[in-house]
């Protein structure tokens, strides 16, 4: 059955998606008959920088072998392109080689998708002319089956201890619930929330600034192998391209894009975790937050986001809640329920008009309490046998229990 899911995902033999383009990729059913079209998008990885909006645009209106084609020099360069520009990209071009790229990412056992493919997310198509040309994935699992119940966590690489088991604890309650963790495997909150899904043997997803097999940052090459293994790893960037400044910032766009929220943890005023956010909250997905210590410059970026950008979220729960499907609602949360809370509004009156220290008739309490009398009476009996107040005589006292039971009483007021 041709056509998209509930939330844009191609079906079956579902053709390229991209607003306007008269090129569009082949169906999933009909993958060998195109090769050609997915070795020129995997050449074009190599030649164009992920989130070029320009390249973006020549490629829907051309398609890619024809933008391939224009590339290499062998046909006209394409409408509005700079000399400079082309000049640039024609260099790259005369050393692409993605039947290499191809070759290599298999050998690694993973795999070059998409628009078109039943594994590609059509959420991606959200981007534009910003959409990834294609991406080099390794790991057993199918990314847009996983991309259906993901969630983004982000943050601070600088973190603290609290941010880390914010990040860690976090990412295995979203995992023990079936949901996906998706970050960027960097230091700090990223790598805590993959480690905090791995350990809860769930799904994790890094969305890597580079090629599949190129671990960066190097001091987590450990815990990039365990997620090719058990989670997944996803790259614009084909084999053996190196991260850059720009290529972090347009990773971002990704995870924003993939997921359906993105949840800060700890970050500065000044954070790449907050452009995510920004970009997921365009995109229309839900941006939350965990809050912070107000005198923590690692939670300023969040509360900033807090006061009118994102939703303040402390847990799992709260994070399905909102981003989950009808019926995925959080626990109920309240404070502890002493006994004094069941009694009814009468007999907390009473109890309230007891002296904390001493005693007091049964006059006297109802007049404090603004009871009649007899009903004072009755409800003091009550109380008594419930073992709050005790009787001396003709007097009323709280009862000894009572008070070691509940600390002050009157809790200061």
């Amino acid at each position: 059955m041709n056509g998209t899911d509930a939330w844009g995902f191609a079906t079956r033999g579902a053709a390229d998606t991209t607003p306007g383009n008269g090129a569009a990729d082949p169906p999933a059913a009909h993958i060998d008959t195109y090769e050609p079209r997915r070795t020129a998008r995997a050449a074009l990885t190599r030649i164009l920088e992920p989130g070029d909006e320009t390249a973006g645009r020549w490629l829907r209106q051309l398609g890619p072998e024809a933008l391939w084609s224009a590339l290499c020099g062998d046909t006209d360069p394409p409408q509005g392109a700079t000399p400079d520009k082309i000049a640039g990209l024609t260099l790259r071009a005369a050393r692409a080689d993605p039947a290499a790229d191809l070759a290599a990412v298999a050998a690694l056992g993973g795999r070059f998708i998409i628009p078109g493919d039943q594994e590609w997310p059509g959420q991606l198509d959200d981007l534009g002319d910003a959409r990834p040309i294609g991406l080099w994935v390794r790991g057993p699992a199918n990314l847009r089956f996983w991309a259906l119940r993901s969630v983004a966590v982000v943050g601070a690489r600088a973190c603290t201890e609290y941010g880390a088991h914010l990040a860690a604890t976090l990412g295995a309650g979203l995992a023990e619930r079936g949901w996906a963790v998706v970050s960027g495997a960097a230091y700090g909150v990223d790598g805590a929330a993959h480690r905090g899904a791995l350990a809860a043997d769930g799904a994790t997803l890094a969305v890597l600034a580079s090629g599949v097999d190129y671990a960066y940052p190097r001091g987590h090459t450990e815990l990039l192998g365990r997620i090719g293994e058990q989670g997944l790893l996803a790259a614009e960037l084909p084999p053996g391209a190196h991260p850059t400044r720009s290529r972090f910032i347009q990773r971002n766009r990704v995870i924003a894009a993939l997921t359906r929220g993105t949840v800060v943890v700890e970050a500065e005023l000044r954070s790449g975790s907050l452009v995510t956010a920004r970009r997921a909250a365009a995109l229309g997905r839900f941006t939350m937050g965990m809050p912070g210590p107000v005198t923590s410059g690692l939670s300023a970026g969040v509360h900033q986001l807090l006061r009118g950008e994102a939703v303040l979220v402390t847990d799992a729960d709260e994070v399905i809640e909102l981003v989950g499907s009808i019926g995925d609602l959080g626990p109920h949360r309240h404070g502890p329920t002493l006994a004094r809370d069941l009694l009814d509004p009468t007999a907390a009156r009473v109890l309230e008009a007891l002296p904390a220290r001493g005693g007091a008739d049964a006059a006297h309490l109802a007049r404090e309490s603004g009871t009649p009398r007899d009903i004072a009476r009755s409800k003091l009996v009550e109380l008594q046998s419930l073992g709050f107040v005790q009787r001396c005589g003709g007097r009323w006292e709280l009862a000894r229990r009572a008070e070691t039971a509940e600390g002050s009483r009157r809790g200061g007021t």
